[in-house]
């Protein structure tokens, strides 16, 4: 064992997390649940998810045969919904073709829906206790400090260094303990924010910090200005104050989930209604509100219309549905969507 390994796995003994709610008890399932959930999303916000869902899925099996619908309503909120559709995906995958057991092997692991290096070193580590570095958020910041990596992780030269540093470092033994260990240090003392250098068990060896600026480390993406896009969402709400949502095709943005007609900016709202779906009786138009995705704004155009009675056109299909606010049914929403859906249940308990 390296002597990195050696002071890292000595401080987690001491200062590792070992309550989290999939490490009790750790099996592959819950191990691969966490680590999807876990991208690009801190533990805090995940944990409550992860206890839903393994309230409602035990395993594989049972997450396989649900519906998708299901899955992406008890995603609502945590965004990114792709990981929410490889994991059905994966589960069924994993049931197909591994008879319901999650397999060990890194390579049979990377094949699976939603499973890249990282995350699958990360099950086989912790699940399978093998010898196999991860190079997840965290850890990409350790090692960039304690080996003063410069520029940006994104980049494919310093990507490709930090992970041979990921290597050199992975212990034979205790292999489990290491990955959970590295992560810890990354989440709780070498944080993107005031790292806390002086009671850091890898302070000896860092030469970030004999820089004196490990907030250098590693380097910042280049800015980039987002581009702007905009869009109407029909709010229609029929006579028993039902709201009309279509589904959304499974790809590309919000995929699976359920939403708002849309049409573009600057088109005539009540026109495009009475063509559509029916009569307007009354049309309010809202603040707009901005949704940021990693590659631009959406600035959204909020337009509330009632329908008149016997709204023509719009039977319940396999694609639209009403919802009802008072006993909403279980479906997955796009975050601005639900956001929307709770103000209009607002504004009708204020108006009565």
């Amino acid at each position: 064992m390296s002597s990195f390994a050696d002071r890292l796995l000595a401080w987690f003994d001491d200062h590792g997390r070992k309550n989290l709610p999939w490490q009790h008890p750790i099996t592959p399932y819950r191990v691969w649940l966490s680590e999807i959930m876990l991208q690009q999303t801190q533990v805090e916000t995940v944990i409550p998810y992860f206890e839903r869902f393994v309230a409602k899925f035990s395993g594989f099996a049972s997450l396989a045969e649900a519906p998708l619908d299901e899955v992406l309503h008890l995603w609502t909120g945590l965004g990114y919904y792709a990981r929410a559709r490889n994991l059905h995906r994966c589960a069924q995958q994993v049931v197909a073709q591994h008879g319901g057991d999650m397999p060990s092997d890194m390579a049979e692991l990377e094949q699976l829906p939603g499973i890249g290096r990282s995350t699958a070193a990360a099950i086989a580590s912790i699940a399978f206790e093998q010898p196999c570095a991860i190079l997840d958020g965290n850890v990409k910041r350790v090692l960039a400090r304690y080996h003063a990596v410069e520029g940006w992780p994104g980049k494919s030269s310093v990507h490709d260094t930090l992970w041979q540093f990921a290597e050199k470092h992975m212990p034979r033994e205790r292999c489990r303990d290491y990955t959970q260990a590295i992560m810890d240090l990354g989440a709780t003392l070498c944080t993107r924010a005031n790292p806390q250098c002086e009671v850091c068990p890898m302070r000896r060896g860092c030469k970030a910090k004999k820089t004196g600026q490990p907030q250098s480390f590693p380097g910042k993406k280049p800015r980039k200005i987002l581009p702007v896009k905009t869009v109407q969402m029909l709010i229609m709400r029929n006579p028993q104050g039902q709201v009309l949502l279509l589904q959304r095709p499974p790809t590309g943005i919000w995929g699976g989930l359920w939403s708002f007609p849309e049409i573009e900016t600057g088109s005539d709202c009540e026109n495009h209604i009475a063509a559509q779906f029916g009569r307007v009786q009354h049309l309010t138009r809202w603040p707009v509100m901005r949704h940021t995705f990693s590659h631009y704004h959406l600035d959204i155009a909020p337009v509330v219309a009632d329908l008149l009675p016997r709204p023509q056109n719009i039977a319940e299909a396999d694609s639209r549905v009403w919802y009802n606010l008072k006993s909403p049914p279980a479906l997955g929403l796009a975050a601005p969507v639900k956001k929307l859906l709770t103000l209009l249940d607002e504004f009708n308990l204020e108006a009565q």
